[in-house]
């Protein structure tokens, strides 16, 4: 689906704040509240708004250590099942299969090292797992929640 900018703009204003009202949103895109309901509506109906959610701050609930993980996998190990183990863990907050020398990466957040340490041992003795490697995050610079349009 092509966005128009008008489409582009109600978006960058959800994604500030998805609590915002259509008569907000209208201010900003110059829209009546009931033109800006249609529009996000229809955005949903496409699946280009796949759904509202709450944005938690991982250091604010003490999980303040972050980290990726790469896996490398034995041979004949799926992405479903890396993705059913990868659920299992709470402190695992999303998993991708990637390109390169490893076979799926995850993004992990604990409460300190020891932590990490216990979770990244669970990770590691899984049966498919055939070592892992990790890079910890010391400051997060950047972060956005959707794709500059």
């Amino acid at each position: 689906m092509t966005l128009d900018d008008i489409d582009s703009r109600i978006i960058r204003v959800l994604t500030t704040d998805g609590r915002a009202s259509y008569g907000t949103i209208g201010a900003e895109v110059n829209l009546s509240a009931p033109a800006v309901k249609r529009r996000v509506d229809r955005l949903r109906a496409r699946g280009v708004i796949a759904g509202f959610t709450v944005r938690v701050d991982p250091g604010a609930t003490g999980w303040d250590t972050e980290a990726y993980v790469e896996l490398f996998c034995n041979r004949r190990t799926s992405g479903e099942e890396i993705l059913r183990r990868a659920q299992t863990y709470p402190e695992v907050v999303e998993a991708f299969t990637v390109t390169g020398d490893a076979d799926a990466l995850l993004h992990v957040f604990a409460s300190d090292m020891h932590h990490f340490e216990r979770v990244l041992s669970e990770i590691s003795a899984e049966p498919f797992v055939a070592r892992t490697r990790s890079v910890l995050v010391l400051s997060p610079l950047l972060r956005r929640e959707f794709l500059t349009m």
